[in-house]
């Protein structure tokens, strides 16, 4: 069985900085792609950033520049550094991940998302 484990969330001045992680465990055979996204209080869950299996990098305008996201493939980590945090980046943030099970084909995975909140 695989899971995704987020971490690292909590409350934060405007300006500071927060770093996610999200764990993958369980019977994995590869994560390809893994993903952050961002779900404000009544609104539709949004893309934040996404890295690739070789690295490659994609961001939404609203955090280019000050997140990054990266992952340490030999801990099956995916993380997500937020820099000079804003009030509007307040959310719940979930992992996800594309992951092919040992013996199983890929499908994707959440986590239990983690809570973001900064104070003005």
């Amino acid at each position: 069985q695989v899971q995704l484990v987020e971490s690292g969330g909590g409350l934060v001045q405007a300006g500071g900085s927060l770093t996610l992680s999200c764990a993958a465990s369980g019977s994995i055979f590869r994560i390809n792609a893994m993903r952050w996204y961002g779900q404000a209080p009544g609104k539709q869950r949004e893309l934040v950033a996404v890295i690739t299996s070789d690295g490659s990098t994609n961001y939404a305008d609203s955090v280019k520049g000050r997140f990054a996201i990266s992952r340490d493939n030999a801990k099956n980590t995916l993380y997500l550094q937020m820099n000079s945090l804003k009030p509007e980046d307040t959310a719940v943030y979930y992992c996800n991940a594309d992951i092919v099970p040992i013996g199983s084909g890929q499908r994707g995975y959440w986590g239990q998302g983690t809570q973001v909140t900064v104070s003005s």
